[in-house]
């Protein structure tokens, strides 16, 4: 059995990723009470019916606080029953909410009143803070458009079917940003960089000259190998813990070739033992 919650600021994309999940065969259910939570999963996951095996469920600002409160204690509860049990919380920058908003022309669940877009979008913040603290995966989809944030809940949902524990490496850029979906982060900027040689600087950590210059370098191996060392003392412990994905962040300060060098070899390295090891290589999908 496989219960998603699936949380966050209007406007930021819950729709979209229920309609995703809908896709890949999720029965889901939008805008339900946080009350009805309970007697809901007692009728689908915990039924006998053979209808819910997949289950994802929206929850938004329209609730009480004390009733938002009770979810993450429920999804321990969920959890320590052995059912299968993921959070995930949607957010975006204020500046591109009011833009959606704009864009839409819809009204914001909580502006009534003399409160503004931005006043309402501060107070759904503060609401949904629990369900924000209590999730498994926050995705910032400030600069994701509808296909890159379906593509985005695809890889990191649909393929974990088999109940395994899946691995995702994803390089990033420092001037771009920190991944909001990290559960572990690593910064590389101490390594040696390819960027300073001129033949190399157009090139990608992909690339057989990068690797090469990277390779050449003794500091790179003791970094990849600390990073493993780390990561095998504790992988164990979120499959334990039921849960279905851990996000390892490497990052560099363009996320061009050393964090997507790192990134390639520990994926390399962890397929020895893992079926599900994917990487993501968001810097380079930038302009």
């Amino acid at each position: 059995m496989h219960l998603i919650i699936v949380s966050g600021l209007s406007g930021s994309g819950k729709t979209v990723a229920l309609h995703l999940l809908e896709d890949i065969d999720f029965y889901c259910v939008d805008n339900i009470p946080a009350a009805l939570l309970k007697p809901l999963v007692a009728h689908t996951v915990r039924g006998t019916d053979e209808i819910y095996p997949r289950t994802a469920v929206g929850l938004d600002a329209r609730n009480r606080p004390k009733e938002i409160e009770t979810v993450p204690v429920l999804v321990g509860e969920l959890r320590r029953s052995g059912i299968r049990c993921e959070v995930l919380y949607l957010h975006a920058s204020d500046e591109v909410l009011v833009k959606r908003y704009a864009e839409t022309r819809r009204k914001h669940p909580l502006v009534e009143g003399n409160v503004s877009l931005r006043e309402a979008i501060a107070a759904e913040r503060r609401l949904l803070e629990p369900m924000a603290v209590a999730a498994d995966w926050v995705l910032d989809t400030s600069s994701m458009g509808v296909h890159g944030l379906r593509e985005r809940i695809r890889e990191r949902i649909d393929r974990r079917r088999e109940g395994r524990l899946a691995l995702l490496f994803e390089s990033f850029g420092y001037k771009h940003g920190i991944p909001g979906d990290a559960d572990f982060v690593f910064d590389v900027r101490s390594l040696p960089n390819p960027y300073w040689e001129h033949a190399l600087r157009p090139l990608t950590g992909l690339d057989p000259a990068v690797i090469q210059f990277l390779t050449g370098h003794a500091a790179v191996r003791t970094m990849i190998d600390g990073i493993i060392g780390f990561l095998n003392a504790r992988i164990a412990d979120f499959a334990q813990a039921n849960r279905s994905y851990l996000t390892i962040a490497i990052g560099c300060t363009g996320g061009q070739h050393r964090s997507v060098y790192v990134a390639e070899e520990l994926a390399a390295h962890f397929r020895q033992g893992h079926s599900q090891v994917l990487t993501r290589h968001e810097s380079l999908r930038k302009p």
